[in-house]
């Protein structure tokens, strides 16, 4: 498909990327897909590349929850868990924002990513111009910055103490966004920092969460 681009005086660029991200917001956004979906509110997931047996459980039912109450996701999902979810998600009807961590341009589509995009679903993001072929290390930590800045709540299920994705959450406290986790004694570090944490079970703190 058809690549599209999104320069940064663009009127519908998004002004959040210049709030967080300042100075180092991309000039240029790549996008592959429906760019209406940038108008909702959307959550950003994370989860670090290892993750507890307890808690790959319940980011299994995690991901069904967003799912079935229409939310719109946005994330790198590169982990492993954040693909399963990906999976999940992508059996439903909502919207699902995907940013790699690399240049989108030339990019094969998977075959079970072409319906999720034909009935206008699914975005692909991507800040890096067609140079950065390849995912590295930093630029992983960009889009994460860039897939946190972009939406309204941040979600992360795990972050393996002295972690990247640690540091990313102790990074994203100071926007002041709500960033919630599990309440479990594996996400103590960060709940410790700030992150707020809901169970699984009560339904209660969920309508919160989603209300944020």
């Amino acid at each position: 498909m058809e690549t599209t681009n999104l320069k940064k005086n663009n009127p519908h660029y998004p002004s959040a990327l210049k709030q967080h991200l300042g100075k180092d917001a991309p000039n240029n956004i790549s996008s592959i897909g429906n760019l209406d979906i940038l108008r909702h509110n959307s959550t950003s997931f994370f989860c670090s590349t290892k993750c507890p047996g307890d808690l790959i459980v319940k980011t299994y039912d995690f991901a069904q929850i967003l799912r079935d109450a229409d939310m719109t996701v946005i994330s790198g999902f590169h982990s492993p868990m954040e693909r399963e979810c990906l999976t999940i998600l992508l059996r439903g009807a909502q919207p699902v924002i995907v940013c790699p961590a690399k240049s989108i341009d030339n990019m094969r589509i998977n075959r079970e990513y072409k319906k999720p995009l034909k009935d206008g679903r699914l975005l692909f993001l991507s800040p890096f111009d067609k140079n950065q072929r390849r995912i590295s290390a930093k630029s992983s930590h960009y889009r994460n910055l860039f897939v946190a800045a972009l939406s309204a709540v941040i979600f992360v299920t795990h972050a393996e103490p002295s972690s990247k994705t640690e540091g990313l959450c102790r990074r994203l406290l100071f926007w002041q966004k709500p960033l919630y986790t599990f309440d479990s004694d594996f996400n103590k570090n960060i709940i410790d920092m700030g992150a707020r944490p809901v169970k699984p079970e009560n339904v209660s703190e969920w309508e919160e969460f989603f209300a944020s």
